[in-house]
């Protein structure tokens, strides 16, 4: 059972208490990323949580991660469009000074000059990583042209000239603005009683910031565009971004259900028929991404530049198939199970259960039991699978990326983008 405590200056706390393990994970989930950002600032999110690991007021960049290995515990972070999350994962005799460790990264790193300036260089190289890599990079493409000029269409990493010009005080700035307590959510399970809560509180509870006028967030509309790039690669990456539905919704389970049907697993229709039946990619997939108030669902394959047609041919063939017949009561029944297999075994591990617990509370405000996730899985009918078939995998509004050689869409689509 999640317990919920809220403190006085509106930090949310959620603990877990797992007794059957020996571990706790903590994480501290503040409600802002790429989606929080101007074009101006693009990319001060993910940047600012790798100035949280370069240094406080009374550690270096180098005693934080002595730190964590000299109790053979684990920290990390990640950005991602809508939340940011630093976290760590230790035995459950170093509870507290992980806490402790994470709360001065979080009040008392100094953004000094040098390590900004070193920090740069090190996301700039990641930023080249990603851009030497087609089949991730291809996906931010799409982001692009389902967004357009929304701040969803941003990259998390942002660009080499944005980073250019961070400096303290605009990290500092950004904090002001969006890690507001309100915004902030700890998130802790594992083998720690409730007392634990207080134990958070101390550090997280009692703080305040000056300037809260954050930006009113717009809601995205969904474009239909299709966005090419040329570049020397062996193989075209093509992904297909459809409209899909907001955290939430009361038909998200009916869409995660139709997902994994389509192409969510080594049984679904795109990987039969497109790697096993044609042997045209190594890698074809499709997965549902759900933000506040939108969502997409995306399908993508990676095949050599000659088959390009054909690969569009056979996901454009199987979408009609799937709209035209339905689902089978077989793919509908192993869907289910296979979701309801996955959520039970990703919940056996300290970190999934906190990382689940801190985006429920920052996103939905409430948690939902095992039973009643189990519940909504079971509820979804071939009516509501072939339904939402039809809503989302509409003819003429989707978005096209593509990565390759010759920079050309597939025929089947020219002239309509």
């Amino acid at each position: 059972m999640v317990t919920k405590y809220t403190c006085q200056n509106g930090v949310r706390i959620v603990l877990e208490n797992i007794p059957t393990v020996r571990s706790v994970a903590i994480g501290v989930w503040i409600g802002t990323g790429s989606r929080n950002e101007t074009l101006k600032d693009n990319g001060i999110s993910h940047f600012l949580e790798h100035m949280f690991f370069k240094g406080t007021k009374t550690r270096s960049a180098r005693e934080i991660a002595e730190s964590f290995d000299s109790i053979g515990g684990q920290v990390n972070a990640f950005t991602s469009k809508e939340y940011t999350c630093y976290y760590a994962k230790v035995l459950d005799t170093h509870a507290f000074y992980a806490l402790e460790v994470l709360a001065d990264m979080f009040f008392n790193s100094t953004f000094e000059d040098g390590e900004l300036q070193k920090e740069k260089n090190v996301v700039y190289e990641e930023i080249k990583m990603y851009e030497d890599t087609p089949d991730d990079i291809v996906h931010d493409i799409l982001s692009k042209a389902i967004y357009g000029s929304h701040s969803l269409g941003y990259p998390i990493l942002g660009t080499e000239e944005t980073l250019q010009t961070f400096n303290g005080d605009s990290l500092r700035d950004y904090m002001n603005k969006r890690y507001t307590p309100e915004n902030v959510v700890i998130s802790i399970a594992g083998n720690i009683s409730e007392d634990f809560i207080k134990e958070a509180e101390g550090y997280f509870g009692d703080y305040h910031v000056t300037q809260t006028d954050a930006d009113e967030e717009a809601v995205p509309g969904f474009h239909n565009q299709f966005f090419t790039r040329k570049k020397d690669v062996e193989q075209a990456h093509l992904c297909l971004g459809f409209n899909g539905y907001p955290v939430g919704h009361e038909n998200i389970y009916g869409l995660i259900v139709l997902n994994n049907i389509l192409g969510g697993s080594m049984s679904s229709r795109l990987f039969q028929e497109v790697r096993e039946q044609r042997g045209l990619a190594y890698s074809v997939f499709s997965y549902h991404t759900s933000y506040k108030d939108s969502g997409s669902l995306t399908i993508y394959g990676g095949t050599g530049a000659k088959q390009l047609d054909t690969l569009y041919e056979t996901i454009d063939q199987t979408l009609k198939v799937l709209k035209r017949d339905g689902v089978t009561e077989k793919e509908l029944s192993n869907s289910k199970e296979q979701l309801k297999g996955n959520l039970m075994l990703g919940l056996e591990s300290t970190n999934s259960r906190m990382s689940r617990n801190g985006k429920n509370e920052l996103v939905l405000k409430r948690h939902r039991t095992l039973d009643e996730m189990v519940e909504a899985i079971d509820s979804v009918s071939l009516e509501d699978v072939a339904a939402i078939a039809n809503e989302v995998f509409t003819e003429d509004q989707f978005s096209v990326a593509l990565i390759s050689p010759e920079g050309k869409l597939p025929s089947m689509l020219e002239g309509k983008g």
